[in-house]
């Protein structure tokens, strides 16, 4: 992968190098722990997505777009740490966060330094709206799933092969998804009011656990199960490209856990190896399942590949462990834009009604999370106005001008202008489009229930 380092003219590495060998700790994460973390950060509902994603960008053109955008995805990412090892070194701090980073950016450039700090704001702006929107995925990730096992309740057997087919049928209606939401909403308020997250940490871990367990069984059905001769389009329509961009940039977008995971390492000299080893295993895994689940269930793909297994309880119970996992890391999502928004709120209440305003701030923000999913219970439509909205910025736009700020004295090779000037412009393009195609296929959609209703 490129680095900003290669990109550089002028000042050599040494100074920033110096400081490097400084960062970490000796009781920071190990190797494996970062990769796993990594991992963890990377993988949840959005890869679950990717079959429909494929399905919307065409056999052939879906798979390679997800190797360009992985690419791309992970180039953006050395150059976010790049830049801040050498703003940490200029700035003598040990470590920095995406959004300090972007300050001290700005402050390298004299007619914006004045307005620095908007910096900072404004990428924790899309660091809330992002992580509020995988929120918000996840109440229509449970919903849309546990609905489906309740409806099937009554004809779910122990045969997996019993009626030939492969996705579930309903045969006794239940709610709304909505109330389903509505029924999950005090259990994640609950949930949220976890003082600390490592008292969450058993759990998690079985959650990660079951998440692993139920992705070897979505893998194993897919691919048992793919129909020959394959009769599907190596190219889909343009106008549902957009959809398959943020989908996928959705599923990419694990940019913001790579500052935190690298200053926490032991050895930081070698996340570069994590990076590159535990992005290039998202990847296979993005490709693959995108690509196999589109394969087998062909045109019926649901907004999550679960949504398409059959109606027996080891693929019933796969959907509900999936739901556990996703459950328990709704509070690991919720915790970055709390940590943002409430701290600065709660310093300005007396000290006896901090903790009644700190778990009030958080159930409100859990139920807007829990009202956005309501007005839109469309889970492939809400996975993909995420992405475009608020992951292009963040995984696409901002790193690219981050590094043309953080090396605006030192100077950029014109050739690395111009590809970091390509990559904003791929991400904004995709940024328009996509959010415009979301919105327009939302609408669509709920002008559409009203008429059958």
């Amino acid at each position: 992968m490129m680095s900003s380092s290669d990109d550089v003219q002028g000042e050599g590495p040494s100074r920033t190098q110096r400081h490097y060998e400084r960062i970490g700790t000796q009781t920071g994460t190990s190797f494996c722990q970062t990769l796993i973390h990594l991992l963890k950060g990377n993988i949840g509902t959005g890869l679950l997505g990717l079959p429909l994603a494929v399905k919307n960008a065409g056999l052939v053109l879906g798979p390679l777009t997800l190797l360009c955008i992985g690419f791309i995805a992970v180039h953006c990412m050395r150059v976010l740490v790049d830049c801040s090892h050498h703003l940490s070194a200029k700035t003598n701090r040990q470590s920095l966060t995406y959004g300090e980073a972007v300050q001290y950016g700005m402050e390298n450039v004299s007619w914006l330094r004045r307005h620095s700090h908007w910096g900072k704001r404004i990428v924790n702006l899309f660091l809330i709206i992002t992580q509020l929107g995988f929120c918000c995925v996840y109440f229509v990730f449970l919903s849309d799933n546990v609905k489906q096992v309740v409806e099937a309740a009554n004809a779910t057997t122990f045969n997996c092969q019993v009626d030939g087919g492969n996705q579930t049928q309903v045969l006794v209606p239940s709610f709304d998804s909505r109330l389903y939401m509505l029924c999950f909403l005090p259990a994640f308020i609950l949930l949220v009011f976890m003082p600390n997250l490592k008292y969450l940490a058993p759990l998690s871990l079985i959650a990660n656990l079951v998440m692993a367990a139920s992705l070897v069984l979505i893998y194993f059905y897919s691919i048992t199960h793919i129909k020959f001769p394959i009769d599907l389009p190596m190219v889909g329509r343009a106008k549902n490209y957009p959809l398959f961009f943020g989908t996928a940039i959705f599923a990419f977008e694990g940019i913001g856990v790579v500052l935190p995971l690298e200053n926490k390492m032991h050895r930081p000299q070698s996340f570069s190896l994590v990076l590159y080893l535990g992005m290039g295993i998202v990847t296979f895994l993005y490709i693959s399942l995108g690509t196999i689940g589109y394969m087998c269930f062909g045109a019926d793909i649901g907004g999550s590949i679960t949504l398409n297994l059959p109606n027996c309880w080891t693929y019933q119970a796969v959907k509900l462990l999936y739901c556990f996992g996703i459950f328990i890391t709704f509070a690991l999502q919720f915790y970055v834009p709390a940590e943002i928004l409430i701290p600065s709120i709660v310093a300005r209440v007396s000290e006896q009604w901090e903790l009644t305003v700190n778990l009030l701030l958080r159930a409100i923000l859990v139920v807007f999370t829990c009202a956005l999913a309501i007005l839109i219970p469309e889970l492939d439509l809400v996975i993909s106005l995420v992405g475009s909205v608020s992951s292009s910025f963040l995984a696409l736009i901002f790193p690219p001008i981050l590094q043309m700020l953080t090396f605006h004295s030192e100077g950029l090779a014109p050739a690395s202008v111009v590809k970091n000037l390509v990559i904003s412009l791929i991400g904004l393009v995709g940024f328009l489009a996509g959010t415009y195609v979301a919105i327009e296929q939302i609408v669509a959609r709920n002008a559409l229930k009203h008429e059958l209703q």
